[in-house]
């Protein structure tokens, strides 16, 4: 292969991948802040509108600087096709709505985010799709629940809080054996760190308020695939139903991706150290991080991942008063729900990203009242470690 036929790296790409310029050819991407477009003529129009001929509509669901960051998305993950949502939520309710029906089934990790489970219990549940949840890692509960009415398996590796990995390549030769669709969230590890479409998977869901932008300012969702499943099923839903992304969010998305590998390397970097750290300490009852080897998966994260990502939770022997003490006590890292941030978060999974969930539900996930969750910032790692040693001491 010569030089001019090799494939960028991933560097390259996410700094060039999808970008057309306009008639400006401005160097930076630009924003395209309408809501519509101008076409020739009526017959340009009705072209367009049937899609007869390629271009743009209507900003709900064609929008050059959303394209230019689905395409540069599509390109990290190795795909044909992605669609940019409103929210990472937004992305994973298109993705069902658009693919299944009434009567339908789901199997689902039970360590998935809190909203997603009651996405599946209470939402979907209304429209006749059904849900079953299994252990993330028990392989033959995830056969034992597929039925005939199963068309999507859908998991989240690393999982929220816990961090549990699950095997993507297994799960893929399950749900293809059974003609089922399987369906990933990679918002802990983004395309930086891990690929699950080269895994086997089907579809990667992506929520962009997190890693993918990298300092907390917009919110945003991605579903990527193949054309034929994600171009078809889900961008048709987008185009009718309109969670679409915002073309100003957009491009902050799109300025987070150039950076996107520098800094997962340095969140993972962080996090093994500081993980390391809190295993030492006194009243931390137990470390979850993938990169310890503690950690059960330990050998399948290093196997299918290139780094274990910025997300350190613990257990805290006190419980819930330890917990909140701890959490009460620190002075750099910010107390807020979200991660993926250039500054340290902490939570307690519990009462915020999991409150709404019953306490049986908590239990059965593995949320106990003294867990804690720390996303690891870009901050000094010495000063990370000073500022939870004030609540752990």
């Amino acid at each position: 292969m010569s030089e001019t036929d090799s494939t960028p790296g991933f560097d390259t790409l996410a700094v060039r991948a999808g970008q057309h310029r306009s008639a400006e050819q401005e160097h930076a991407e630009a924003i395209f802040p309408t809501s519509s477009y101008v076409f020739e003529n009526a017959a340009a129009a009705a072209a367009r509108f049937s899609g007869e001929t390629p271009g743009n509509v209507y900003s709900r669901f064609t929008n050059p600087t959303v394209r230019n960051f689905e395409q540069r998305l599509a390109a990290l993950e190795g795909a044909e096709r992605c669609v940019a949502t409103a929210s990472g939520m937004s992305a994973i309710y298109a993705t069902c709505a658009g693919l299944l029906s009434g009567g339908d089934h789901i199997v689902s990790s039970r360590s998935v985010f809190g909203s997603t489970t009651l996405l599946f219990d209470n939402y979907l549940r209304k429209f006749g799709i059904d849900t079953t949840f299994v252990a993330q890692n028990d392989l033959a509960a995830w056969e034992r629940a597929i039925t005939p009415q199963t068309r999507l398996l859908f998991l989240e590796t690393p999982s929220n809080p816990l961090t549990e990995i699950a095997d993507i390549a297994a799960l893929a030769e399950l749900a293809h054996a059974n003609e089922c669709l399987l369906v990933v969230d990679n918002c802990f590890c983004t395309p930086a760190l891990q690929r699950p479409l080269a895994l086997g998977a089907d579809i990667v869901i992506h929520s962009a308020t997190k890693y993918l932008d990298g300092q907390g300012r917009c919110v945003g969702g991605a579903v990527v695939g193949s054309e034929a499943v994600v171009g078809a099923g889900v961008y048709g839903f987008l185009r009718t139903c309109g969670p679409s992304m915002s073309p100003f969010n957009a491009w902050v998305f799109l300025k987070g991706l150039e950076t996107l590998s520098l800094r997962m390397q340095a969140h993972c970097r962080a996090a093994g150290q500081l993980a390391e750290w809190l295993e030492r300490q006194p009243g931390v009852a137990r470390v979850y991080y993938p990169g310890l080897p503690t950690h059960p998966q330990h050998d399948l994260a290093a196997r299918q991942q290139s780094g274990f990502g910025g997300i350190v939770s613990f257990d805290l022997a006190g419980g819930q008063a330890a917990a909140w003490r701890l959490i009460d006590a620190t002075r750099i890292c910010s107390i807020t729900a979200n991660l993926g941030d250039t500054k340290t978060t902490i939570t307690h999974p519990a009462t915020t990203t999991h409150g709404r969930l019953t306490p049986e539900q908590r239990n059965t996930s593995g949320i106990s009242d003294g867990l804690v969750r720390v996303a690891v910032g870009l901050e000094n790692i010495e000063d990370l470690c000073a500022d939870l040693a004030r609540g752990l001491n």
